[in-house]
């Protein structure tokens, strides 16, 4: 019958397309039947075909032994398609491996080069440890082969086998070092060797100092450029462990950056310069900045490349480094790295960010803010579809007969506008915000009063919370901070601003209430969306009562707001805060006890009292515990305002204590300031502290009472729903902040250069009160020039005369004329008037307080974390083991010492059993010495020897 060969196969499977499944199938039935022929080219044709089609995932193990038959053919066509087999299809713990073990020594001993190259081209994908040790003793031979390939696949393989079985080094390293120093070795060989040093020397990089001579004169002769970038690369593991390499190494890396056209070339010198710490080593600081001006200049060079984001990505990263040692210089190329801001790829945005944080100064802070808020406020949001996209897979079909018989990898037919932003990449970028305005305490900040509408701007911008930490693209990290809803931290930062800097307390208050009130008018949108941030905004406005613009459309929205469904850590900051409202509303003992405001003040009492009511039974003990403190403390309130008689016309009643005296000391005392992270680590723990000590001893009986008892079905009902049932989520369509359409205003508003481009990140209410709060402070000033709208320099001092003797007319006669006497302020001839020195505006200076924390000395001190550190995401966690590529653990590899000869050391083996031998052995000296100790005791003891021993008293020398 007829056989299929390869392009057959390949052509069939085209020619099928919808019906590919059935075709496969087919097609290895017939592969099974033609691999157990005897006709060995019918046998290595059905063996490249399975081969083929183990490439798109069938299984071909169970074709191992078929695999090891067509190695053995003395064919070399077919011995190649077995090799081939081999390769893809053995793994360490086949089977019929130990059987291969003598073909593959043969071949290794094969007088044609062809032939050896095969076994030495696979043994690096099927070693293991009893393999190596097998054929490591036909491998070395080939190190001196003639055939430059040979001596070249050699060294790669006894690479490979040194990772399994590290005693392959022993005999091997001095071989391989002859062919390092051999100057007239081929450049083929002496490049691989050169591989394998560079990827043993990060491992034990002081083994390998000794061949530095011969590495730098590789790297100033050789034109390699692969060869150059190993060699640069272990330079920059050898660099710290030599510091005198440094100098050294500067003019060929200087010149090699400055010629090289090759960018990957470019890229590792600027990198090895970097990690070698060549930056700060170089003694000169002249030539230190020198070569850090020229990476610089050569890596804005690389992001301007246009059409190539991986040099983009790359860039960025050695940035990145470059951004600790020399801030300055990076901060220079401000222009290109904001422009990876808005680039479309995330993963270039993403490094832009990590650079633009280490790079923030006082004077570049508010242009950066306001790049990345014009970025958040005209983005959209990408749908959850596009967020857990999952890419298809690759179709095994061309086009046509006529194409190559290779996979089509057809391109994405998508549309090419910038991709939408998801909603983790908007978190990182807000938490960078916040990052890099609360830094240093605030140190880069120069208007408090920007930043406040910033944060009012970031919590209407803020990502839906249901709708976070869903994207799979970004890093660990990035994710547990999603889980947290950001606008916490938003509000989190300006309950900051509120507590530390108290200049600008009023208006952080003002616009805490702003977002309160407005987050209650607007009845359209559910109010669960804004829990993170109303959480610390609740706490401003009650804090900070005193400051609020409007205390009883604070309150109402409060009341509100409690009504509504929320979490009970959210709940117990809102029970907290309107008494605090209601204790500056009530509690002025100079307002007169009117009918009036005892009437309001009953009505204030009484809503609060219907809003505490419900909470009372709260399934949370710490909700309930606040709300039945203060109900039963406004029910008493309650009760002395309606017994006081108001004040009439002939008599004068006094406000009830209990409203002007007693409710609010409750909130009055010391101020409260900002406690530093680690200072609760400060604290002692109390000696009287017993952790093990039961609270209750009867708490078992009481439980055992609790699970006995029957309670009522309708009083159980919202306890059990609580702790029992799982709330039901609200789909994500219904949930949106209420503050995200704070102020649609519809009028365009003008941009000026005063304001520096706000407009296009800040929403147009906030730029209104901006103007207005401008236009206010500079109303009496008369180098201001007012707009159109408005009346300029109308309020001068001598206008203010003018008017009050004419009106509106201006009469030019009643303007009077004043003598100017210049004789007593005129200087001698000769002499020049004397310039005064300009006097500089002097920026107000705001005082922001510093955290609290306690202060302990001694060695055990705990670590302090500062307040800005608080912002800086989660703490660091222990990392994933990182995933090997060759998929074998090669950690032992870095205790093996190169150095000293083959007789002194021992193999793995036997160090392991020497090992556990010695453990045995102390454990044994240990035991051994115990006893003896304790028969020393009752010798002791039965002598009369007291336990403590006998006290020997050392007589005086007589003199």
């Amino acid at each position: 019958r007829f056989e299929k060969s390869l392009y057959d196969l390949i052509r069939g499977l085209r020619n099928h397309k919808g019906n590919e499944k059935e075709y496969i199938q087919n097609s290895l039935k017939e592969c099974r039947a033609e691999i157990r022929s005897q006709d060995m080219d019918l046998k290595a044709t059905a063996l490249l075909k399975l081969v083929y089609l183990e490439m798109f995932g069938h299984d071909m193990s169970w074709a191992s032994f078929h695999v090891l038959e067509v190695m053995s053919s003395p064919k070399y066509l077919q011995k190649r398609v077995g090799y081939l087999g081999a390769v893809q299809s053995f793994r360490p713990d086949t089977e019929v491996l130990m059987l291969a073990t003598n073909l593959l020594k043969k071949d290794l001993s094969s007088s044609s080069a062809t032939t050896m190259s095969l076994p030495i081209i696979t043994l690096p994908h099927i070693i293991t440890p009893s393999l190596a040790l097998s054929v490591l003793s036909d491998l070395l031979p080939r190190l001196t082969h003639s055939h430059p390939a040979i001596r070249k696949k050699t060294i790669v393989t006894l690479y490979r086998l040194a990772l399994v079985y590290p005693e392959t080094l022993r005999p091997a390293w001095p071989k391989i070092k002859e062919r390092l120093m051999d100057e007239g070795e081929d450049p083929s060989v002496t490049a691989a060797i050169v591989n394998v040093v560079c990827e043993l020397g990060w491992r034990r990089p002081q083994d390998f100092l000794p061949l530095a001579p011969r590495l730098f004169e590789l790297l100033v002769d050789s034109g390699n450029n692969w060869m150059a970038i190993k060699l640069i690369k272990l330079f920059a593991t050898l660099t710290p462990l030599e510091p005198r390499l440094v100098r050294k190494l500067l003019p060929p890396l200087t010149s090699i950056i400055r010629t090289t056209p090759a960018m990957s070339l470019l890229y590792e010198c600027i990198n090895g310069i970097i990690q070698g710490g060549i930056l700060n080593g170089s003694d000169e600081s002249a030539a230190g900045e020198e070569i850090a001006t020229l990476c610089v200049s050569k890596l804005r060079g690389m992001i301007m490349v246009e059409g190539d984001p991986n040099l983009k990505y790359v860039a960025l990263l050695a940035f990145n480094k470059i951004v600790v040692t020399h801030p300055f210089l990076v901060a220079q190329q401000e222009d290109v790295i904001m422009d990876c801001i808005d680039s479309p790829d995330i993963s270039i945005r993403l490094r832009a960010l990590d650079l633009v944080v280490g790079m923030v100064s006082s004077d570049n802070l508010m242009s950066i803010v306001g790049r990345l808020m014009r970025q958040l406020r005209n983005s959209a949001s990408a749908p959850s579809d596009d967020q857990n996209h999952v890419p298809t897979a690759i179709e095994p079909a061309a086009d046509s007969d006529d194409e190559s018989p290779e996979v089509t990898i057809r391109p994405d037919k998508g549309s090419s506008k910038d991709p939408l932003l998801p909603d983790d990449y908007k978190i990182d970028v807000i938490n960078r915000i916040l990052q890099m305005c609360s830094s240093n305490n605030y140190g880069n900040l120069v208007d408090f009063d920007w930043y406040i509408d910033i944060l009012i701007q970031l919590v209407r911008n803020a990502p839906i919370p249901s709708q976070a930490s869903r994207s799979q693209d970004l890093d660990l990290e990035t994710k547990e901070m999603a889980k947290v809803d950001v606008s916490e931290r938003i509000g989190d930062e300006l309950r900051s601003v509120a507590v530390k800097v108290k200049a600008v307390r009023l208006q952080a208050t003002r616009a805490a209430e702003s977002i309160l009130i407005s987050t209650y008018t607007d009845s359209s949108t559910q109010v669960t969306v804004g829990l993170g941030a109303l959480k610390p905004i609740a706490w401003i406005v009650g804090e900070y009562a005193s400051s609020l613009n409007s205390p009883d459309g604070t309150l109402t929205a409060l009341l509100h707001i409690t009504r509504s469904s929320v979490p009970a850590e959210t709940l117990i900051v809102y029970l907290q805060a309107v008494p605090k409202i209601f204790a500056l509303m009530a509690g002025d003992d100079q307002t007169p006890w009117t009918p009036e405001r005892k009437t309001m003040i009953s009505l204030l009492m009484g809503r609060i009292i219907h809003a505490y009511e419900p909470l009372a039974m709260h399934p949370d003990l710490e909700v309930q515990e606040r709300a039945v403190e203060f109900l039963e403390l406004l029910k008493l309130a309650a009760e002395a305002s309606s017994g006081q008689q108001a004040s009439s016309d002939s008599t004068e009643q006094d406000t009830p204590l209990l409203l002007t005296q007693a409710i609010p000391s409750l909130f009055v005392g010391l101020e409260l300031n900002s406690v530093a992270v680690g200072a609760q680590r400060n604290v002692p723990i109390p000696p009287t502290l017993d952790l093990d000590q039961p609270i209750n001893a009867n708490l078992n009986n009481l439980l055992r009472t609790v699970e006995s008892s029957s309670f009522d079905e309708q009083d159980e009902g919202e306890f059990e729903t609580y702790y029992y049932y799982q709330q039901p989520e609200r789909p994500a369509a219904t949930i949106e902040p209420a503050i995200n359409r704070l102020g649609d205003g519809s009028g365009e508003i003008v941009q000026s250069y005063q304001q520096g481009g706000e407009e296009s990140y800040l929403d147009p209410d906030i730029i209104a009160r901006r103007r207005a709060e401008r236009l206010e402070r500079h109303r009496d000033d008369p180098f201001y020039i007012a707009p159109n709208d408005e009346e300029s320099g109308r309020s001068t001092p001598l206008h203010n005369i003018l008017q009050s003797n004419n009106g509106q007319d201006l009469d030019i006669d009643s303007i009077p004329i004043m003598q100017l006497d210049l004789g007593k302020t005129s200087l001698p001839s000769g002499r020049a008037s004397p310039k005064k020195p300009s006097i500089s505006k002097a920026r107000q200076r705001i005082q922001v307080a510093a955290d609290e924390t306690l202060g302990t000395s001694g060695s055990s001190t705990p670590r302090n974390d500062d307040s800005e550190n608080s912002l800086d995401g989660p703490r660091s966690r222990p990392r994933k083991g990182k995933h090997l590529l060759l998929q074998v653990d090669s950690s032992h590899i870095g205790n093996f010492s190169l150095e000293g000869d083959g007789s002194s050391g021992t193999d793995f083996e036997r160090q392991q059993k020497e090992e556990e031998e010695m453990a045995k052995a102390m454990q044994e000296v240990e035991r051994l010495r115990l006893e003896m100790q304790r028969a020393n005791e009752r010798i002791q003891a039965a002598q009369g020897v007291p336990p403590e021993g006998t006290v020997v008293k050392k007589k005086k020398k007589k003199k």
